[in-house]
């Protein structure tokens, strides 16, 4: 079983979960401000931008939000400075994360997860200590009970995927990071319509968790993921789904 495809499956039902309860998009608004100061306020020559929009519009995000936001970052409006930072941590029982981070004040944003870590059991790693443990990959998920298998594959493949996965309910097709687009919109057109998808860092191998150290570690990640500097945590560890459910 890969450990990985489990935590896509967290991660999704999570996603949804977490849209419910969206606070001013603060996170999407985040991202797609920096993707424009990256790469331009173009949405069709920037990748980063489109798959940030697409994002915030699957969370029902105003057009006139990201408009806006689009416009903070091209320098069509008030300056914006959000400092991107990878933080690398230890968690319970030696599992890895990699915790993606936007802010504006360095050493707040420093101060606060640091407490949120060692309150979660976790410590800061070296840099470079964990990183080699993932692999940057597109990955697009879809229900299982929503598609044909099989012909999912078939499409996903000729659309230029690299891998194609099923586990526990849900397909996922994997990409280069730089296919990641292209082979999602190829596949829309084909008539799949997909539950959710993002450039993310997939772990090489994973570290089963459970009991005392699973329960940790999920109460780690959602402290971490609740934080607003806090664009993306992504880990090793392979955890059972009903621990997170547990958490609420």
């Amino acid at each position: 079983m890969s450990g990985h495809n489990r935590w896509t499956k967290i991660k999704h039902k999570k996603a949804a979960s977490d849209a419910k309860k969206s606070k001013g998009w603060t996170k999407f608004i985040k991202e797609i401000t920096v993707a424009a100061r990256m790469g331009g306020g173009d949405a069709s020559g920037n990748p980063r931008l489109r798959a940030a929009i697409d994002k915030a519009r699957a969370d029902n995000m105003p057009t006139d939000t990201i408009t806006r936001a689009i416009k903070k970052g091209s320098g069509d409006s008030e300056a914006v400075n959000y400092e991107e930072l990878t933080y690398e941590v230890y968690g319970p029982g030696g599992a890895a994360l990699l915790v993606d981070i936007l802010t504006d004040n360095r050493n707040r944003t420093a101060s606060e997860l640091r407490h949120l870590i060692e309150k979660g059991n976790g410590k800061l790693a070296a840099s470079g200590a964990v990183a080699y443990q993932f692999k940057k990959r597109g990955t697009i998920v879809f229900e299982s009970s929503a598609v044909d298998e099989d012909k999912l594959m078939e499409a996903a493949l000729e659309a230029g995927a690299e891998d194609i996965q099923s586990q526990d309910g849900v397909v996922q097709v994997l990409t280069a990071p730089h296919d990641y687009l292209d082979v999602k919109d190829k596949l829309e057109k084909a008539g799949f319509k997909p539950a959710g998808g993002e450039v993310a860092q997939v772990a090489e191998a994973t570290t089963r968790l459970e009991g005392k150290e699973a329960d940790q570690m999920a109460r780690l990640i959602n402290s971490l993921e609740d934080h607003d500097d806090v664009q993306n945590v992504f880990s090793n560890a392979d955890i059972d789904e009903a621990v997170f459910d547990e958490l609420g």
